[in-house]
């Protein structure tokens, strides 16, 4: 089943509960389909009435933020030998190729990279363990994580929100629209036919021959 179909299976409260729980364990280093989610029961809110979208929105910042910050707590208390475990245990995610690329990040943007981190799948895995690793002073974090958290899971929910209400509404009135538009092709194209079937017949009856003795 897709994710918007399951989450819709399920009551409100548990869907508020899984995008919580999914954000955060992906903010603190698991690597799992946050956005998805997100973008998912953003977009059954605007179809859904049992969904508030500020609820919503609230709860995913919260797992965003609470997520990192124990990120960072396990990254600083872990530190390299916490990175090389988890490259051997997930390769895919945290590489050296791609550890090397957050590091570089980190030192060219410091706690900016905390806060755009957020926006790119990458660095949301990464930001929080990294930060901890580091040693970036937790003030900084904590205010990177913060704005960071609020302004993409409170940004990604309103926006999804909106664009499902939009295209509902749209869609709604494209019924009516697309029902109006058939009618007239359909008539239109009887009468082209009608008229190209009369100019055939007339042709056809001048190039009968016409019989001797008349």
């Amino acid at each position: 089943m897709h994710v918007q179909e399951w989450l819709d299976t399920v009551p409100a409260v548990a869907v508020y509960a899984v995008v919580g729980l999914v954000i955060g364990l992906e903010s603190l280093g698991i690597p799992l389909p946050g956005e998805i989610i997100l973008v998912s029961a953003a977009l059954l809110s605007s179809q859904h009435a049992g969904i508030n979208p500020v609820v919503l929105g609230a709860v995913a910042s919260a797992g965003a933020v609470i997520g990192d910050s124990i990120g960072y707590a396990i990254g600083r208390k872990g530190g390299r030998p916490l990175l090389a475990w988890l490259g051997r245990k997930f390769p895919k995610h945290f590489g050296e190729g791609h550890i090397a690329t957050a590091e570089r990040s980190f030192e060219k943007w410091g706690m900016w990279a905390v806060f755009f981190g957020r926006f790119i799948a990458l660095l949301r895995i990464f930001a929080g363990p990294l930060a901890g690793v580091l040693h970036m002073p937790y003030w900084k974090f904590l205010i990177a994580n913060v704005l960071g958290g609020i302004v993409w899971a409170g940004g990604t929910t309103a926006v999804i929100y909106y664009v499902g209400v939009v295209a509902e509404s749209w869609l709604k009135r494209f019924s009516y629209l697309g029902l109006v538009v058939a009618a007239l092709i359909g008539l239109t194209s009887f009468l082209v036919i009608k008229r190209k079937a009369k100019k055939a017949q007339a042709a056809q009856q001048e190039a009968e021959p016409v019989p001797a003795g008349e």
